[in-house]
């Protein structure tokens, strides 16, 4: 597959209470997840964003941390040669956790970016898929066994990883506790509103599944 000229990345924006980003973040494709506490979108009419919800825009953006204080999962859709924007500011660090280039189609066309949360029982799994897009994940609560490519790898709480889409995916959630992840995928336009998965084998398509959804964004992507 040819390279897109294009990058997903996760960063992980921490605001004191009542913190703000000293200048505001360069006009991209992006998702906010607010992970924990809540921040304001600074702008003509301030948009309140609580946790576990989110915000998606396209243009210039700042924040400033609700009295709580806020933890942001930042995930952009820049091109390969912009570098990563760091949040500044009194109280607020920023840490770049994960970059990486997309490949397969031009997102630069009619595409769309989704971010939706997928939630296990205790010891449950999604059988062996593959999704129609790129995506960033990044687990939230639990651990997860990810089993792509000849590799496995298991993740915990704030642990991200890249999913290039066309590889078969089983993931593994633990028997302990419930566990979930909030991702971010770049698909095409006409699954607005629909299910990118696809199962590998014929015989899971009709078995009960046990993960679930929550979803947060599906808009086109703007240009």
């Amino acid at each position: 597959m040819s390279r897109t000229g294009y990058k997903l990345r996760h960063i992980v924006d921490r605001l004191a209470p009542g913190a703000a980003y000293f200048e505001p973040l360069p006009a991209l494709n992006r998702v906010l997840y607010c992970h924990e506490g809540s921040f304001v979108v600074v702008g003509k009419e301030d948009e309140t964003v609580g946790e576990d919800r989110t915000w998606f825009g396209s243009g210039c953006v700042t924040v400033q941390a609700g009295d709580s204080g806020a933890v942001i999962w930042r995930y952009e859709l820049a091109d390969s040669e912009s570098p990563a924007k760091m949040a500044a500011g009194t109280g607020v660090s920023s840490v770049l956790t994960l970059e990486s280039e997309i490949e397969g189609p031009d997102p630069s066309g009619d595409w769309i970016l989704r971010c939706d949360g997928v939630k296990f029982p205790m010891g449950g799994q999604a059988f062996s898929h593959i999704h129609q897009g790129p995506g960033i994940r990044c687990l939230r609560e639990g651990k997860i066994r990810i089993e792509t490519a000849g590799r496995t790898k298991e993740y915990e709480p704030g642990d991200a990883w890249f999913e290039p889409g066309p590889e078969p995916v089983f993931a593994q959630a633990c028997s302990e506790r419930c566990t979930s992840f909030v991702r971010v995928m770049v698909l095409p336009a006409e699954l607005r509103g629909k299910s990118s998965i696809q199962y590998i084998n014929p015989d899971d398509i009709d078995k009960p599944k046990s993960q679930r959804y929550q979803h947060y964004v599906d808009e086109p992507i703007e240009h």
